[in-house]
């Protein structure tokens, strides 16, 4: 019975240590070898591209889409900064990486526009991501001039092309759900609400009564503002308060027009908005000093943690940007299933502290 959860918190706190357990024997007992992770990203990026693809043509011909970009996003770009470590290595060993560079091109491209098309906040994390990537990538290589300003605009300038292309596309189509700037209508209309109910309710541990949508049947804590998906909880038959239907109107007012760290502190209260921080910042840290382990490995000409030093690259470039949207932009991008991803890519980066030994 100890094991059961009894809230939202406990079941995420739980899975996430299934996840962690899981993966650690994964990559201890399955043979990363750098071509098995670049065939890994490859069909990642591949699959996606695809799966995006599809998603935003059904969103045009019949208005019906299943919006894949919130919850495997991250896990698409882990794919894509993987691809690109892995030319990197393939690079310095001395392969000609033109024809399968063009490919990881391609299908960034692709996800790129696809991906865009149906969500801003995905394009966002996307770009965040790669240049997340790219720093990592350059520092793990010990290259120059990490930072320029012709790079940092670079980027930049993507994104505002993309915003651009998007406001453009919906008044030119009259499908305003491509609109950049009716998202920051929508946020200006109704964040201010919600911020004010967030702040004079919040406490240590949960929030006040009086703001809870249940009321005094209520627990005033781990509400379901906050949880994986609810599949998930239906499957185990857990007994958990749950929006669903029309009252997914009530969980917006947290989940769809605040931030992270206003949607956890609600739920969680302070002490589980610190719980979050220490969660990602030490799931970074820690990432950074593996890679860097890695690292010293590879210029030792060890090849026995390629594919893992570019499966962590991966890891944390798509950790590190949806932590940053997350929690500082779009709270739905660690929130349902997007916060089972994340589970997942944090317990991919811890996973690598632990090595099993084979009994000789």
């Amino acid at each position: 019975m100890l094991l059961i959860a009894q809230n939202h918190l406990q079941l995420i706190v739980e899975m996430g240590l299934m996840l962690f357990v899981t993966l650690v024997f994964c990559l201890n007992l399955i043979p990363l070898s750098l071509s098995v992770v670049t065939f890994l990203s490859l069909f990642i990026i591949g699959g996606f591209t695809v799966i995006f693809g599809a998603d935003i043509l059904l969103l045009i011909i019949s208005s019906s889409q299943a919006e894949f970009t919130h919850p495997f996003g991250p896990i698409a770009l882990l794919g894509a900064v993987a691809a690109l470590a892995s030319l990197k290595v393939m690079k310095e060993s001395g392969v000609d990486i033109r024809p399968l560079r063009r490919f990881v091109i391609l299908f960034i491209i692709g996800i790129t526009v696809f991906g865009g098309l149906m969500h801003r906040s995905f394009l966002l994390l996307w770009i965040l991501g790669l240049f997340f990537g790219y720093l990592i990538i350059s520092k793990s290589f010990r290259e120059k001039s990490i930072l320029t300003g012709r790079r940092i605009l670079m980027f930049l300038g993507v994104a505002g092309i993309g915003f651009i292309f998007l406001e453009v596309l919906a008044r030119v189509s009259g499908m305003t759900i491509f609109s950049p700037l009716l998202r920051l209508g929508r946020i200006e209309q109704y964040s201010l609400s919600s911020i004010k109910t967030v702040l004079n309710n919040i406490q240590l541990i949960g929030h006040s009564a009086d703001a809870s949508y249940w009321g005094a049947e209520g627990t005033a804590f781990a509400e379901g503002y906050i949880t994986l998906p609810m599949q998930l909880v239906l499957f185990f038959g857990l007994p958990f308060p749950m929006f669903f239907g029309i009252l997914v109107n009530q969980k917006d007012t947290i989940d769809y027009m605040l931030p992270g760290i206003f949607g956890y502190g609600f739920d969680f209260g302070y002490l589980g908005l610190i719980g979050l921080m220490v969660f990602v910042l030490g799931t970074i840290l820690i990432g950074f000093k593996i890679l860097t382990v890695y690292r010293e490995k590879r210029e030792k000409n060890n090849k026995k943690y390629l594919g893992r030093e570019v499966l962590l690259t991966g890891a944390l470039a798509a950790f590190s940007a949806q932590a940053v949207i997350g929690m500082f932009v779009f709270n739905r991008t660690i929130n349902g299933m997007a916060l089972l991803t994340f589970l997942f890519i944090g317990a991919l980066i811890l996973a690598n502290v632990v090595s099993l030994k084979s009994r000789s």
